[in-house]
């Protein structure tokens, strides 16, 4: 039954009713909350607004309320004034702070910053830390970084500075940090000495946390921070992390000592009985803050049983220099990279050869460019007899050209025959094949340690020679308005002038080659040296100078050695000679027999393919 036409119109209008009703109800409903939000509005206008200073005194008062409930016994050391102490010799200045007894700028006095500033280790006063958590009474515990420490600077009879600061509650508990600084030492003794540890300490462990940042120091942050590393000996053996490696480490065994190393200087923490484990975590922040990481270490110690208890530690503050760390006995010599990853061995050679020859020359020579050519020379006349050789077998290949033609032309396509025919040749002249390899190879060894030297000696640092300014940063004569990738924003001439040097010895062997068939062969001399353009670039100026000089002895020697010292036309009576007597058995015979060999199996398998085909 349907709808007459009037039910139709009464419930359309009664829709529309209802739609009208619930628009202007909604209408009143939104300027009803406007109103309120503006009565609201004005009253609160007529409160008087929180200051938020008041808001942080009130933060502060919380806080320090609840530090002064966990000092117990100790709640008389909660307020003081911060004051400052020195310990100083002639290469170090250290500032401590009784403010939880605990050293808090190093300043090395023999060294400065990239722009002249004095060079402060521990300068941020809230990126370093060394605390400890103990037992203030019976049902708490306090950092001791929370408390002002009593200072006391007692005589040392042997020169040295010593300074204390303690601690002590009725009952007799005392803590006690006691500094001492030796003279001419980087490294700064110190003990804790705990009496009533028993009460004091939990377990007899103590929950000991060391934090430092490491402040930029050379002009070029990326390449700092490429360079540091967070270093350790943990169950005797050295190792270290790359900031870009992860962001934290556990170690569940004993660890001997920690240390934040930048480029050049380092900050570490030694305990004498060992850490029984530690987590360390470092954070590094953004290029455009002057911090190359920040270095966090909650270290865990058994110390002895018994009241009285002496925890003996050592806080290192000091330049990255072998000589200096090798005294201490305590493997952190081995900080100083002359020899990492595949190339670890190149070390051995940098500590007990370059080094000792570095150190005599620059105690008879000022200039450190100069040092560095003396050295390149004296290096290059001990590979000499390595070159020469080298370059021997290249002009005796070079000497085969002729014949090898022939036989290419005879064999054409068959590439595995003309190898052999090769062999034949080069066994009856007396060539070897690998007479050329074998120097270059023995060289490699020189080529990397010498990188890993002149990136980790301390002593090239601020040293200025021709247009640069310090030879252990990259040396710039221009700086362009837009960066290019793998390249960056500056021109660094001595990388030019090692590509350049390294474009003509390329050109120039490639020029004496036996031959240049393969095409690709044609244009490696040009994308080599193109390559080392991007990598020179941001390397230390000491690095680029001394490959601008090895490259240029290299090319002279080459002239030298092929126009003028090497007689080719004996060198060809002589293969010819070779040519007449019996063969020896060598490489070149092995490798002979090895194409024989392969060039029998391949037929066979083809013999095999032709007759499944059948």
């Amino acid at each position: 039954m349907g709808l007459d036409r009037n039910t139709v119109i009464g419930f359309v209008l009664i829709g529309l009713l209802l739609i009208g009703m619930f628009y202007f109800n909604s209408k009143d409903s939104l300027a009803f909350q406007a109103q309120q939000k503006k009565i609201a509005d004005s009253l609160a206008a007529l409160k008087p607004k929180p200051d938020p200073k008041t808001a942080v005194i009130d933060s502060l008062r919380k806080d320090s309320a609840v530090k002064q409930t966990a000092a117990g016994n100790f709640i008389r050391y909660m307020t003081g004034t911060a004051n400052e102490t020195v310990l100083e010799n002639e290469v170090l200045r250290i500032t401590f702070s009784n403010k939880g007894g605990q050293p808090v700028k190093a300043e090395l006095k023999q060294f400065k910053l990239f722009n002249g500033s004095p060079l402060v280790l521990l300068n941020d006063p809230k990126g370093n830390k060394f605390s400890y958590a103990f037992n203030s009474s019976a049902n708490t515990k306090t950092q001791t970084d929370d408390l002002y420490f009593d200072v006391a600077k007692p005589a040392a009879a042997d020169g040295s500075q010593v300074v204390q600061f303690s601690i002590a509650d009725s009952s007799g508990k005392k803590l006690i940090h006691e500094y001492k600084l030796r003279p001419n030492e980087y490294m700064l003794d110190l003990d804790v000495k705990l009496s009533g540890a028993d009460k004091l300490l939990t377990n007899n462990v103590l929950d000991l946390v060391w934090q430092a940042s490491a402040p930029q120091a050379e002009k070029d942050i990326k390449y700092e921070r490429q360079q540091t590393h967070i270093c350790y000996l943990a169950n005797e053996s050295f190792d270290f992390e790359y900031l870009g490696s992860g962001s934290e480490k556990k170690f569940e065994k004993p660890v001997s000592w920690l240390s934040l190393k930048q480029q050049f200087f380092l900050t570490g923490l030694a305990a004498k009985n060992k850490f029984q484990s530690a987590d360390v975590s470092w954070k590094v922040p953004a290029d455009s803050i002057p911090v190359v990481t920040a270095l966090t270490a909650n270290c865990r110690m058994s110390v002895a049983n018994g009241s009285e208890v002496d925890i003996p530690m050592q806080m290192y503050f000091g330049p990255s220099d072998y000589n200096v760390l090798k005294k201490y006995d305590n493997q952190m010599h081995n900080i100083v990279p002359y020899g990492t990853g595949m190339f670890a061995f190149v070390k051995y050679i940098n500590r007990h050869f370059l080094l000792p020859v570095w150190d005599f020359l620059r105690k008879n020579i000022s200039s450190y460019g100069i040092i560095i050519l003396l050295l390149t020379l004296f290096i290059r006349l001990l590979t000499s007899p390595i070159l020469y050789k080298s370059y021997v077998s290249g002009a005796k290949m070079k000497a085969l050209k002729p014949e090898l033609d022939e036989l290419k032309a005879k064999h054409g396509d068959d590439k595995q025959a003309y190898s052999m025919d090769q062999m034949k040749l080069w066994k009856s002249a007396g060539v070897s094949p690998l007479g050329g390899c074998l120097p270059a190879l023995l060289q490699i060894p020189i080529f990397m340690s010498l990188y890993y030297f002149f990136q980790s000696n301390i002593s090239l640092r601020g040293q200025a020679f021709l247009w640069a300014k310090d030879l252990a940063a990259y040396d710039s004569i221009a700086t362009l308005p837009f960066n290019i990738p793998f390249y960056g924003s500056h021109v660094s001439l001595f990388t030019l002038t090692a590509v350049a040097t390294s474009l003509l010895i390329s050109i120039y062997s490639m020029s004496n080659m036996q031959g240049n068939d393969n095409p690709m062969m044609k244009y490696m001399p040009y994308i080599f040296p193109v390559l080392l353009l991007g990598v020179f670039n941001n390397l230390p100026s000491a690095l680029t100078w001394y490959y601008t000089i090895s490259n240029t002895i290299t090319l002279i020697l080459q002239v030298v050695i092929q126009k003028y010292i090497i007689n080719h036309d004996k060198l060809r009576a002589q293969i010819e000679e070779n040519k007449k007597r019996p063969v020896k058995t060598g490489w070149a015979d092995k490798l002979q027999t090895m194409q024989e060999t392969n060039k029998k199996v391949q037929e066979m398998k083809n013999r095999t393919n032709t007759n499944k085909k059948k």
